[in-house]
């Protein structure tokens, strides 16, 4: 391979299917290694003549049994290892079968055994009760024995927890350890990737100038990163010819403007009067068209700042010109930004206010991701229909703001560009008494 040349990436479905393979080998080589490694099962053997003895001296019962006293007890279903059990039990005990009761429980999710007794003899006796002490009983069972009072004595023993059932249960758990470790290992590594893009797209609306993802991962994700750095490239290419192709109208049109204002200086001096009136409100949109191009398309540094500090300026330079402007105290809300951009953005907001009320008051706070800092005023206030209106550009909100005392209709229009290219926005509500509440959020 030469140098400077990509190595081929592998594809995110090779990939999965790898490392999901792997997973499932490890897991079957660790119940194969089971078949080997397990006890093999060996049931606790009792004899009848324990049981016998357990049913006559309740207080000399051996290790491991439970007498216990029942007021009825019911018979399971026809079962020759049942009859066999009781009738040698009902030999060593000296009485009737009929008087005794045996049952073997059933495992969980186990169904009980069904017999058909058709043609099946009777279970035989055991020669002598001696003989019937000597029968064994594998496993855990249930004896019962009706007493004279009509009350039933009745022995239990339980299987309890043989080492190969707790030898089993942990091996499957460590099977389903390791395999966790191979589902977090794919899913951290598969996930990456979607966490990067969200990360760059969160960067893009705060900063269109962020730095392009690495291309880094599978193919298909190498592939949508560099999809995304194009997606990039292109809305930055096409913000900046658009704001230079705005710049360049403005620009030109100063010439016939000039032209246009030299060749009225011969005319009627009332006509003339009106169209130099007309001409210097072009030249003035005309400047607030460049200067609005020039700071939406400026491409700032981004460094750490104090919100509070920054805003703290604003409203001294306001106070420095007479104007009624307040700041609540608080704490530091440390945020990365354009500090130039936001000066502007905040001056704006102010300035609109002290021209529309005559002085307004800042609140600025940290919440749980943003800041929010409120400028509020009392002024007359804007429409209903035009609180978003006012945003657009060139819109002026003529209901209660006269032509001859606002500007150009651009202020607002660059204060929320800034905003948003910070990754916030700016909304705007009446406040109850009367006036507006100018509200900018910005990410932390």
């Amino acid at each position: 391979m030469s140098e400077g040349t990509a190595a081929p990436r592998s594809p995110l479905f090779l990939r999965i299917f790898a490392r999901m393979l792997a997973c499932v080998v490890v897991v079957q080589l660790l119940n194969f290694g089971l078949l080997f490694a397990v006890q093999t099962p060996n049931p606790k053997l009792h004899t009848i003549g324990q049981i016998a003895q357990a049913m006559r001296h309740p207080a000399a019962a051996p290790e491991g049994f439970a007498v216990e006293r029942d007021d009825a007890v019911e018979r399971d279903p026809w079962n020759p290892r049942i009859e066999r059990t009781e009738v040698a039990l009902a030999t060593a005990l000296g009485v009737r079968p009929e008087r005794v009761i045996l049952r073997f429980p059933v495992g969980f999710l186990q169904r009980p055994p069904v017999y058909d007794r058709a043609g099946v003899p009777p279970a035989p006796r055991p020669a002598s009760p001696a003989a019937a002490q000597d029968v064994i009983v594998a496993g855990g069972f249930e004896a019962s024995l009706r007493m004279p009072d009509g009350s039933w004595r009745t022995v239990t023993a339980g299987s309890g927890q043989e080492p190969w059932r707790l030898f089993v249960v942990v091996w499957l758990l460590l099977s389903a350890l390791a395999a966790a470790v191979f589902a977090w290992a794919m899913a951290r590594r598969f996930a990456r990737p979607i966490g990067a893009f969200a990360r760059a797209a969160e960067r893009l609306g705060r900063d269109p100038r962020a730095p392009p993802i690495e291309l880094d991962g599978p193919a298909e994700i190498a592939e949508a990163a560099r999809a995304f750095n194009d997606m990039q490239a292109r809305l930055n290419r096409y913000v900046d010819d658009r704001a230079t192709m705005l710049a360049a109208v403005a620009h030109d049109l100063r010439t016939p403007l000039m032209r246009l204002g030299l060749r009225i200086e011969d005319a009627d001096p009332a006509i003339r009067g009106a169209c130099e009136g007309d001409i210097r409100e072009m030249q003035a949109m005309i400047s607030a068209v460049m200067a609005y191009v020039r700071d939406t398309s400026r491409i700032g540094v981004r460094r750490p700042l104090d919100l509070r500090s920054l805003a703290e300026t604003v409203v001294d330079d306001a106070a420095d010109r007479g104007a009624a402007v307040s700041l609540e105290s608080g704490e530091p809300v440390v945020l990365e930004a354009d500090p130039v951009a936001l000066k502007a953005m905040l001056a704006n907001l102010v300035g609109n206010a002290v021209k529309y009320a005559g002085g307004a008051q800042l609140v600025l706070e940290a919440r749980a991701h943003e800041a929010v800092i409120a400028v509020r005023d009392r002024g007359p206030g804007i429409a209903d229909e035009d609180m978003e209106r006012v945003f657009d550009p060139f819109f002026r909100g003529e209901r209660s703001r006269n032509r001859d005392t606002g500007g150009m209709g651009l202020g607002l229009a660059s204060a929320r560009a800034t905003a948003r290219a910070h990754g916030g926005d700016i909304s705007l509500h009446r406040r109850d008494g009367g006036g507006l509440c100018a509200t900018v959020k910005l990410p932390l």
